[in-house]
């Protein structure tokens, strides 16, 4: 699926992406020419269920896919520079100052053994160019700007001493102290409720507005997806099946997957009975015969032209779908 064309360069854009992992089971086409792109300034949110590929696709770019995974084609150009093809060392030069990740479990990202402070202190030192007489000063005012309350005796915490939601806090702040071009959130409010996701959110977007940043945010949560960001990209088994303005996407899903989403997605006005599963599971991406359309196995509206290669339509202002019988 082609990147919809942007009015101005964007900040990030992902070119025919293809990710493999090799396991004693066999090779797992994780994703297949996977194309999007980011604005600066502007937030992009990456949608499905689980195992869609949404976090695999952010590991590629950021360079850090587990050993077993492989890119096996595609481009990531960011700031004149194709990420995919950096050594280890320049891409660990972008990594904490250009390019930036919120984890989805923080206390399993953060170091436990190590003051919070301490932690963003290091990338102060490491990418933003601060002494080291210089980054505790500085790291106080990180978890100022994040609203931590009582700053000063926070630093001096360990993760296990401070809540989820003033863990993920701290993320927030390691992850934009050195004020990076490109912020990817993964899943940043898992496991945290209602009211402290809401805190989270607005805290990311606030900081991210401030800087000009452009921010890929990773979610299942098609609700909040439609209130934090410009444009959503929705993804299937590897594929990105439709990619539209959150409004458009709302107001008219054209992909059959995406439609199965969005009435699948809770809201204030739908009832638990009104609420519909998305029948059938994710394809077996270890299978030599894979179609073209990995949704076809469990999708209404299959026709025979569903084994042939995707086409791509064009249905609207940045609203592309792959689909050959779409709604």
């Amino acid at each position: 699926m082609t990147a919809v064309p942007a009015l101005s360069v964007p900040a990030l854009s992902v070119e025919d992406l293809s990710v493999e992992f090799r396991t004693r089971s066999g090779v797992v086409k994780v994703l297949e020419h996977v194309c999007f792109s980011v604005d600066k300034g502007e937030t992009v949110a990456l949608v499905g269920e689980s195992g869609s590929g949404k976090s695999v696709t952010a590991f590629a770019v950021m360079g850090i896919l587990d050993a077993a995974g492989k890119v096996t084609s595609g481009r990531a150009m960011f700031g004149g520079a194709d990420l995919l093809a950096l050594s280890e060392h320049d891409l660990a030069e972008q990594r904490g100052r250009e390019l930036s990740m919120i984890f989805q479990n923080p206390r399993t990202a953060l170091n436990p053994i190590r003051r919070v402070g301490r932690q963003i202190a290091d990338v102060l030192v490491r990418h933003g160019g601060a002494t080291r007489n210089d980054a505790p000063r500085a790291a106080i005012e990180m978890l100022k700007k994040v609203r931590i309350p009582d700053p000063e005796r926070r630093a001096e915490a360990y993760p296990f001493e401070l809540s989820g939601g003033m863990c993920q806090r701290i993320m927030i702040a390691i992850a934009l102290a050195c004020r990076p071009a490109l912020l990817i959130a993964d899943e940043p409010t898992t496991g945290l409720d209602v009211t402290t996701q809401a805190v989270i959110m607005d805290l990311i977007g606030e900081l991210a507005g401030e800087a000009g940043m452009a921010t890929i945010f990773i979610t299942h949560d098609l609700a909040l997806a439609a209130e934090y960001c410009d444009r959503i990209v929705v993804m299937h088994a590897g594929h990105i099946v439709e990619a539209a303005p959150g409004r458009d996407l709302f107001a008219y899903a054209r992909h059959p997957y995406s439609a199965k989403l969005l009435a699948a997605t809770p809201g204030e006005t739908v009832s638990l009975e009104q609420m519909a599963s998305i029948p059938g599971g994710l394809p077996d991406l270890r299978r030599a015969d894979l179609p073209a359309c990995r949704y076809s196995g469990r999708c209404e509206r299959r026709l025979d032209q569903c084994a042939q290669p995707l086409p791509q339509r064009t249905v609207g202002e940045r609203h592309v779908i792959a689909c050959w019988n779409p709604l």
